[in-house]
């Protein structure tokens, strides 16, 4: 579904992504794990077109998606989970879901119903404006949101960052359903042991480029890798 090769990205004269490559398969969860400041974010924006890389390749459903404009990319199928969120904050929740809803051929498409089944209390808040809900409420929306787009794939840019524990829980509890589903999924997270339960395949980001790659029960028990390049056992 989604073939990076060999990119490279700058932001000005900093060089950011040094031949990055990754896949994605269809109706996969592929984890991308880093320290901060490795390029993971970079990577996103980069298969995004909003940092669009200066040579490599990224293929996604047979489109060549470097050069083209971010709305393109999207309209292609693609969905994006920003870090840090970023919902309309004086709409309410429907108008946030409503403005990104993209008609799609799916045979079960998301709708607002289906939306509001997966997060209750969205349906709770659904007249509440953005600025009224709590984090992981704004969280739910983000996904939820980018549902509405009915993408054949979802990039989530870490979705735990500023939450509460159990909060968190609750936001992976919808990414593990949505895995359920078959939906498509490049997911970028500090969290380790929430990354590895929902993983089908994951990739170790260092200085702008992939050093590792695995199953996740193989990373799971590599704690050499897991030391060096993420900080965990240690």
């Amino acid at each position: 579904m989604l073939q990076v090769t060999d990119i490279h990205t700058w932001y000005g004269d900093s060089y950011i992504l040094q031949g990055v490559s990754l896949e994605v398969k269809d109706g996969t969860c592929v984890v991308l794990l880093g320290r901060n400041g490795m390029g993971k974010t970079t990577t996103i924006r980069s298969i995004m077109g909003l940092a669009p890389p200066r040579q490599g390749s990224i293929v996604f459903n047979g489109n060549e998606l470097v050069g083209m404009p971010t709305h393109k990319i999207a309209r292609l199928g693609i969905g994006l989970i920003p870090q840090g969120r970023l919902i309309f904050q004086s709409l309410s929740v429907v108008e946030n879901l409503k403005m990104a809803a993209r008609p799609a051929g799916k045979k079960d498409p998301w709708t607002l119903d289906k939306v509001f089944t997966v997060f209750p209390k969205l349906a709770e808040r659904r007249k509440n404006k953005g600025n009224l809900l709590s984090g992981g409420e704004q969280q739910m929306l983000t996904i939820a949101r980018a549902l509405m787009t009915n993408p054949d794939l979802l990039l989530f840019d870490e979705p735990s960052e500023g939450l509460a524990p159990v909060v968190v829980d609750e936001v992976f509890r919808v990414i593990g359903e949505l895995k359920k589903a078959g939906e498509s999924i490049l997911l970028v997270e500090q969290d380790f042991g929430m990354a590895m339960s929902v993983a089908d395949y994951a990739y170790i980001m260092s200085r702008g480029a992939v050093v590792y790659e695995s199953a996740p029960e193989q990373l799971i028990n590599d704690e050499h890798a897991k030391a060096t390049h993420l900080g965990v056992g240690e």
